[in-house]
């Protein structure tokens, strides 16, 4: 795979011991990531599938995320298979496939967290309005994520081929170096800056409306609002951006600074360590999506007593109170 096509399938130019080393301990690392992370989002989905059925509507969202990790880790036997037999053997289908699952898999899964935040956000401050959105609504809200994360990926899947160099099969892209350098820039926006600026926004007016929470509650009640919820919604946040971020710094110096001069065990080195980091992603958040699970149900049956004390309340620390059991 040339520099210029983001994925972790570049072929490896291996001779030496070190470099069969190298790929052997790379091609071990990603298909135990593999085994474990497969397992895990499989777990989770059959968890979800079987709650939702009178569950909260959250599920959805944690279903939508465990799909998108679960598709992800399914091109890791592929990318494994490229680096062991230094080729790309699965055809031109298989290159705009596995090129374009980073992407689209990448941004579903950001998208929905924004969602998620969001809908925590609205739910303290509106919380009736929250009760009344059916699961019906937040499947269509699921749909129009992945729908905008096809679109986002739509040039990917157009504008890579299969080409032969040197009697070296390769995937490349079709765009021109000015096209791809913006196409680049549009999605490090879309699935980092966009998402980064209105989670950091929603959190800090959340911390905020906890703050006066507390300190007008807890006087009344001696009791706090529950904050689990939002904290592991918020490790999750955070636990994407650093494995993504290292990611997108390597694709944007790659287009920004060309002259950057690296060895080419330096750039093997980089692409193992940001390819290992996106997959260590989707492999560790079933753990969180578990916990997060637990902690969100563990307030399910007390939600509709609590709900009804809070009917005639409007003002944002009772309704920060609420937000505890939703």
């Amino acid at each position: 795979m040339v520099d210029k096509v983001p994925n972790g399938t570049e072929t490896p130019v291996a001779s030496s011991a070190e470099d069969v080393a190298a790929t052997f301990t790379i091609g071990t690392i990603l298909s135990l990531m593999c085994l474990v992370g497969v397992s895990g989002n499989i777990y989770t989905l059959v968890v979800m599938c079987h709650s939702m059925r009178s569950a909260a509507s959250m599920y959805i969202y944690i279903v939508n995320l465990a799909m998108a990790d679960l598709l992800y880790l399914l091109t890791i036997p592929f990318v494994v298979c490229t680096h062991f037999l230094k080729g790309w053997y699965f055809g031109d289908v298989g290159c705009r496939t596995l090129i374009s699952m980073d992407f689209l898999t990448m941004h579903a899964s950001i998208f929905t967290l924004t969602v998620m935040s969001t809908e925590r956000y609205f739910a303290v401050l509106k919380p009736l309005d929250t009760v009344k959105r059916s699961k019906s609504y937040r499947k269509a809200i699921a749909i129009l994520v992945w729908t905008a994360s096809l679109i986002l990926t739509l040039p990917m899947i157009i504008d890579v081929e299969l080409k032969t160099e040197n009697s070296k099969s390769m995937c490349q892209t079709t765009l021109s170096p000015l096209s791809y350098k913006i196409y680049i820039t549009s999605l490090f926006c879309t699935s980092i800056v966009a998402p980064g600026v209105i989670i950091g926004y929603l959190y800090i007016c959340l911390a905020r409306t906890y703050w006066i929470s507390q300190t007008e509650n807890f006087k009344q009640t001696q009791k706090l609002p529950n904050h689990k919820v939002l904290y592991l919604i918020f490790t999750i946040v955070l636990l994407f951006w650093a494995c993504f971020l290292p990611f997108w710094i390597w694709q944007l110096l790659g287009q920004f600074k060309p002259e950057m001069v690296l060895s080419t065990k330096a750039r093997r080195n980089i692409n193992y360590l940001t390819t290992c980091l996106t997959y260590s992603n989707s492999c560790i958040n079933p753990f969180l999506y578990t916990l997060l699970t637990k902690n969100y149900k563990e307030y399910l049956p007390a939600s509709s007593v609590q709900r009804v004390s809070c009917s005639h309340t409007y003002h944002v620390p009772t309704t920060a109170v609420c937000e505890g059991w939703r």
